[in-house]
C-alpha cells in the first residue's frame, strides 16, 4: 500500500486523538492536526545527519531535513515509528530512540499545494560512530552532517532549501 493511503491519527492541539484518515487526506488543504515524528540523529562530535528529501517526495521535495520522519500508524508506539523508518529510509538500525518532546507546525508548500499541519514527535538518536548509511533513492536525493550549531546560519542563508520545520525539531535538541 501507498504511504499516501496510510493511515493517521488525527488529533487535537493537546495531542490526544480524535479520529483518523489518510495521509493524503490529513496533507490537503487547509491540512488537519495529526501526529507525526521527526528523528533527529547527532554523533559524538555535535553534527546532524540531514536529508535530502528525494524528488518523489509529495511534501517539500529536495529540501534538506532531519535524518527522517513520517507518521507513525494508529495506535503505534512513536518510538516504534521511528526506528522503522530509520531502517526503511537510511538503512540505519539499532540505534535507541528518546524523545525530546513535541513541535506543532502548520507548512503549506508552495510546489505542491498539500499541508503539513503536524503534531510533531521529536526523537533523537546519538550514534558514537558515523553509521554506515544505505538510503533508499526513492526517499533520499542526498545526506550530510552538519554541526549542529551551524543549522540556523545555514537555513537563513538558503530558506527554500530546507524543510520548513527542521529548525523547529532542532531548537528541541540540548547537545551536551
Amino acid at each position: 500500500m501507498s504511504r499516501e493511503r496510510a493511515l493517521v491519527e488525527l488529533v487535537n492541539e493537546a495531542g490526544r486523538v480524535v479520529g483518523s484518515t489518510t495521509v493524503a487526506q490529513a496533507h490537503t488543504a487547509p491540512g488537519q492536526l495529526h501526529r507525526a515524528f521527526s528523528v533527529l540523529v547527532l554523533d559524538n562530535s555535535g553534527r546532524l545527519l540531514l536529508q535530502r528529501r528525494s524528488a518523489a517526495k509529495t511534501r517539500f521535495p529536495l529540501r534538506w531535513a532531519n535524518a527522517c520522519c513520517g507518521h507513525p500508524a494508529p495506535g503505534e508506539p512513536v518510538p516504534d515509528a521511528g526506528t522503522r523508518r530509520l531502517a526503511e529510509e537510511l538503512g540505519l538500525t539499532g540505534l535507541a530512540l528518546t524523545e525530546l518532546g513535541v513541535y506543532v507546525y502548520r507548512a503549506a508548500d508552495p510546489q505542491t499545494g498539500l499541508v503539513e499541519h503536524e503534531y510533531d514527535h521529536v526523537l533523537l538518536g546519538r550514534t558514537g560512530v558515523t553509521p554506515a548509511l544505505v538510503p533508499d533513492p526513492a526517499e533520499v536525493a542526498g545526506l550530510r552532517w552538519l554541526g549542529a550549531g551551524a543549522l540556523p546560519a545555514a537555513v537563513e542563508a538558503e530558506p527554500d532549501s530546507y524543510a520548513p520545520w527542521l529548525l523547529g525539531v532542532a531548537r528541541l535538541l540540548v547537545t551536551p
